[in-house]
Protein backbone atom coordinates (compact mmCIF):
# COMPACT_ATOMS: atom_id res chain seq x y z
CA UNK A 1 0.00 0.00 0.00
CA UNK A 2 1.31 3.64 -0.90
CA UNK A 3 -0.78 5.25 1.75
CA UNK A 4 2.04 3.84 4.25
CA UNK A 5 4.25 6.35 4.58
CA UNK A 6 6.61 5.73 7.78
CA UNK A 7 6.22 3.33 11.13
CA UNK A 8 3.78 6.06 13.65
CA UNK A 9 5.32 4.16 17.08
CA UNK A 10 6.62 0.81 18.87
CA UNK A 11 3.99 -0.61 21.59
CA UNK A 12 6.27 -2.27 24.22
CA UNK A 13 4.82 -3.44 26.96
CA UNK A 14 6.55 -2.90 30.27
CA UNK A 15 6.37 -3.52 33.86
CA UNK A 16 7.47 -0.07 35.94
CA UNK A 17 6.97 3.21 34.01
CA UNK A 18 9.30 5.07 36.08
CA UNK A 19 11.70 2.29 35.72
CA UNK A 20 11.50 1.97 31.70
CA UNK A 21 11.45 6.07 31.66
CA UNK A 22 15.08 6.39 33.44
CA UNK A 23 16.24 3.58 31.02
CA UNK A 24 14.78 5.31 27.65
CA UNK A 25 15.74 8.88 28.65
CA UNK A 26 19.42 7.83 28.96
CA UNK A 27 19.07 6.92 25.34
CA UNK A 28 17.94 10.33 24.48
CA UNK A 29 14.05 9.60 24.43
CA UNK A 30 12.12 12.27 26.06
CA UNK A 31 8.80 12.10 28.04
CA UNK A 32 5.66 13.30 26.56
CA UNK A 33 2.18 12.15 28.29
CA UNK A 34 0.71 9.25 30.10
CA UNK A 35 -0.47 7.40 31.47
CA UNK A 36 -3.06 7.92 29.13
CA UNK A 37 -6.06 5.29 27.55
CA UNK A 38 -7.92 2.45 28.68
CA UNK A 39 -4.85 0.17 28.38
CA UNK A 40 -2.95 2.73 30.16
CA UNK A 41 -0.29 3.46 28.05
CA UNK A 42 2.63 6.45 28.28
CA UNK A 43 4.51 8.26 25.26
CA UNK A 44 8.36 8.89 25.16
CA UNK A 45 9.75 10.25 22.03
CA UNK A 46 13.52 10.33 20.41
CA UNK A 47 14.57 14.15 18.97
CA UNK A 48 14.85 12.19 15.91
CA UNK A 49 10.84 11.50 15.78
CA UNK A 50 10.89 7.78 17.34
CA UNK A 51 7.92 7.73 19.59
CA UNK A 52 7.44 4.47 21.51
CA UNK A 53 4.08 3.46 23.35
CA UNK A 54 4.81 1.93 27.26
CA UNK A 55 1.78 -0.17 27.42
CA UNK A 56 1.36 0.00 30.99
CA UNK A 57 -0.29 -3.41 31.36
CA UNK A 58 2.12 -6.21 32.23
CA UNK A 59 1.32 -9.02 34.80
CA UNK A 60 2.88 -9.30 37.60
CA UNK A 61 4.00 -12.77 37.93
CA UNK A 62 4.81 -12.96 34.44
CA UNK A 63 8.45 -14.52 33.57
CA UNK A 64 11.40 -11.92 33.80
CA UNK A 65 12.77 -12.98 30.76
CA UNK A 66 11.82 -12.17 26.97
CA UNK A 67 9.72 -15.07 25.72
CA UNK A 68 10.27 -14.11 22.12
CA UNK A 69 14.14 -14.41 22.60
CA UNK A 70 14.95 -17.55 24.47
CA UNK A 71 17.49 -19.75 22.59
CA UNK A 72 15.16 -23.45 22.90
CA UNK A 73 12.16 -22.07 21.82
CA UNK A 74 11.58 -19.81 18.96
CA UNK A 75 8.24 -18.33 19.24
CA UNK A 76 6.72 -15.87 16.33
CA UNK A 77 6.72 -12.50 16.92
CA UNK A 78 8.69 -8.87 16.95
CA UNK A 79 12.04 -9.95 18.15
CA UNK A 80 14.16 -6.26 18.05
CA UNK A 81 13.73 -2.79 17.66
CA UNK A 82 16.69 -1.36 15.43
CA UNK A 83 18.03 2.35 15.85
CA UNK A 84 20.09 3.77 13.40
CA UNK A 85 23.45 5.32 14.57
CA UNK A 86 26.13 7.67 12.88
CA UNK A 87 29.16 6.44 14.82
CA UNK A 88 28.76 2.96 16.79
CA UNK A 89 32.07 3.37 18.19
CA UNK A 90 30.87 6.41 19.70
CA UNK A 91 27.58 5.40 21.13
CA UNK A 92 29.17 2.10 22.29
CA UNK A 93 31.49 3.97 24.20
CA UNK A 94 28.72 6.31 25.83
CA UNK A 95 26.15 2.97 26.49
CA UNK A 96 28.87 1.14 28.35
CA UNK A 97 29.20 4.92 30.32
CA UNK A 98 25.81 4.62 31.16
CA UNK A 99 26.32 0.93 32.81
CA UNK A 100 23.91 -1.06 30.13
CA UNK A 101 25.40 -4.41 29.09
CA UNK A 102 26.25 -4.22 25.46
CA UNK A 103 25.11 -8.49 24.65
CA UNK A 104 26.79 -8.78 21.18
CA UNK A 105 28.36 -6.56 18.21
CA UNK A 106 28.58 -7.87 14.78
CA UNK A 107 29.94 -6.00 11.64
CA UNK A 108 28.88 -7.18 7.97
CA UNK A 109 29.85 -5.19 5.08
CA UNK A 110 30.76 -2.34 6.54
CA UNK A 111 27.24 -2.19 8.61
CA UNK A 112 28.50 -2.01 12.23
CA UNK A 113 25.82 -3.03 15.21
CA UNK A 114 25.36 -3.82 18.02
CA UNK A 115 22.42 -4.80 20.92
CA UNK A 116 21.23 -3.87 24.46
CA UNK A 117 18.34 -4.55 26.75
CA UNK A 118 15.87 -2.49 28.51
CA UNK A 119 14.69 -3.53 31.88
CA UNK A 120 12.31 -5.64 30.52
CA UNK A 121 14.33 -7.50 28.51
CA UNK A 122 13.24 -6.22 25.23
CA UNK A 123 16.29 -5.90 22.45
CA UNK A 124 17.19 -2.90 20.67
CA UNK A 125 19.96 -2.77 18.17
CA UNK A 126 21.99 0.08 17.34
CA UNK A 127 22.81 0.09 13.88
CA UNK A 128 25.16 1.83 11.80
CA UNK A 129 24.94 1.49 8.46
CA UNK A 130 27.49 0.69 5.38
CA UNK A 131 28.80 4.07 3.93
CA UNK A 132 26.81 4.20 0.87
Amino acid sequence: MKEITRINHVGLRVRDLDISRKFYEQLGFEFVAGPVGPEPAAIVEHPSGININFILNASDDAPQDNILMRKDMKYPGYTHIALEITDADAVSKKIEALGITITERVEINGAKFFFIRDPDDNVIELHQPASR
